[in-house]
């Protein structure tokens, strides 16, 4: 129970610090478009194109890695918060939810980075 404890609270920190980074850098930074060859902001409709169905593909992956990555924030609190409080009948109940959704939100933000990476100016 206590090397759990550590990793889980070691993976909410680091989530917490990467979000936090991600958030200061999204203020600061232009936005990268997928398919963007030429960096001037706009996809053209030769550029879309050349992209081809990985567009499509790129933007599926990235709605439904928002989508969850807000909806997954009270969840982890909530699991967080009964961990830390000793119910871990319910914890154990919400973490089932919980996790699956962490995971696929931190795996598809590591794919979405590499896919817009060679969009980078």
């Amino acid at each position: 129970r206590g090397a759990h404890r550590t990793a889980m609270l070691g993976a909410f920190s680091l989530s917490a610090l990467f979000l936090i980074s991600y958030v200061l850098y999204h203020l600061t930074s232009d936005s990268t478009l997928f398919g963007d060859l030429d960096h001037n902001g706009i996809v053209s409709d030769a550029e879309k194109a050349e992209a081809g169905a990985m567009r499509g593909v790129y933007l599926v992956i990235l709605l439904s890695h928002i989508f969850l990555a807000a909806l997954i924030m009270p969840f982890i609190l909530v699991t967080l918060s009964r961990a830390l409080t000793a119910r871990f009948d319910k914890h154990r109940k919400i973490a089932r939810i919980t996790w699956p959704l962490w995971l696929y939100v931190a795996i598809t933000g590591v794919v979405v980075y590499f896919m817009i990476a060679p969009y980078y100016p």
